[in-house]
């Protein structure tokens, strides 16, 4: 079985303290379409979050 996640896409967004909430939120009730989505600090940008969307 394949293991790997395929990124469907990313978005940048404002950091703001309710994303990690959100992503918890969608994760929790979206489990079963066989997606995730992941929430990292931007590399590029300060204050910025990148929200990534997977197919798992």
């Amino acid at each position: 079985m394949d293991d790997k996640l395929t990124v469907l896409a990313t978005h940048l967004l404002t950091a703001t303290d309710d994303l990690y909430q959100l992503v918890d939120f969608l994760n929790r009730n979206l489990k079963d379409k066989d997606v995730i989505f992941g929430l990292s600090k931007s590399q590029d940008e300060e204050g910025k979050m990148v929200l990534t969307l997977y197919r798992a």
